[in-house]
């Protein structure tokens, strides 16, 4: 029987979890949702990639749950079942000693979110919890010399939250997190064809429309897709043709809402840290970075250089993988955020 586990990294969102095992890499990426009975909420189901398969076709006294909302644990008692799962998939249980685990968490986590997160991670096996924010992990994972004397700039946006960092120096200097990502684009497309066109659509169906026709700016020769829900006014299956345009039109102010936090960042960051971001400019990171012309519209509207970074999804993962690999980099006692909002 082996003696002892190896080290576990854990990106831990709002719409997916991946996992990293030192010396093996990553080994699971599945949706954050677990699928319940209704009557009994602790009876699970399904979990992860088994839990998508039965969301929308499971029977009435089952129930799907995402236990992380907007990065933060929303229901406890799921969330140690789901990373206990998580855990047992990557590594087994044939293992005296527990393993060392390493999370990721939003910059804006509060110390009550710490500890329950810390609490339910313990509780599904881990010996060691370590947190790191999103924004860290994802800067180590784009490359970036985050333990140099040099101010990095980096976005990182989920399907929950978007989370703002300046880097340096081994911690962040400055960070924000909001609750605006890919789940809000989703909700606003579904709300403005609702009120502008009287058409309802599902979540999966706004996702579809987000990744095929929607923009941060506005396209010069512009597109259509035709989209199909149910007509709210006569309660029958309809179809219209949805342009890019609209799409725009509908994601604009949460777009903008992004800017004014990175606005709201860079007023309180140092203006020799700004310099050296007005430099290297901004680097995005997340899944939801990967909205069209993004970058653009972020380095249009505050004039400094915008990078995506080449994995965006999976940068968060691969930087927790590296410090899961270094361990030594990580001790429980560090705090990193030393100014939030």
């Amino acid at each position: 029987m082996p003696f002892t586990a190896p080290d576990i990294g854990i990106d831990l969102g709002t719409a997916t979890t991946s996992v990293y095992v030192a010396g093996r890499g990553i080994v699971i990426s599945e949706p954050t949702l677990v699928v319940v009975e209704r009557e009994s909420k602790r009876t699970v189901r399904a979990v992860g990639d088994e839990a998508r398969f039965l969301h929308g076709r499971s029977p009435d006294q089952l129930l799907a749950v995402s236990p992380i909302r907007d990065g933060m644990i929303a229901d406890f008692d799921l969330a140690e079942l789901m990373l206990k799962y998580f855990i047992r998939k990557a590594i087994g249980i044939s293992y005296i000693n527990k393993p060392r685990v390493i999370i990721s968490i939003p910059c804006g986590m509060d110390d009550m979110g710490r500890r329950a997160l810390t609490e339910a991670a313990r509780l599904a096996g881990a010996k060691h919890v370590f947190l790191i924010e999103k924004p860290f992990a994802g800067a180590i994972g784009t490359g970036l010399p985050v333990y140099d004397p040099v101010g990095s700039m980096v976005i990182d946006i989920g399907a929950g939250t978007t989370d703002i960092a300046v880097i340096s120096l081994g911690g962040l200097v400055v960070s924000q997190s909001v609750p605006i990502g890919g789940d809000r684009l989703d909700d606003a497309l579904m709300n403005y064809l609702k009120r502008e066109c009287n058409i309802i659509i599902g979540r999966q169906t706004a996702e579809n429309v987000k990744k095929d026709l929607a923009t941060a700016l506005p396209l010069e020769e512009p597109r259509s897709i035709l989209v199909r829900g149910i007509n709210q006014l006569n309660t029958s299956a309809g179809t219209i043709q949805f342009t890019s345009t609209q799409a725009y039109n509908a994601i604009h102010e949460p777009c903008e809402a992004v800017i004014s936090a990175i606005r709201s960042v860079l007023e309180r960051t140092p203006p020799e840290l700004c310099a050296d971001i007005m430099r290297g400019g901004i680097h995005l990171t997340g899944g939801g970075s990967m909205l069209f012309a993004l970058d653009r519209f972020i380095s249009e509207k505050l004039d400094i250089p915008v990078r995506l970074a080449r994995d965006p999804e999976d940068c968060c993962i691969l930087g927790i993988g590296y410090l899961t690999e270094n361990i030594q980099l990580v001790t429980p006692q560090e705090k990193r955020t030393t100014q939030t909002v």
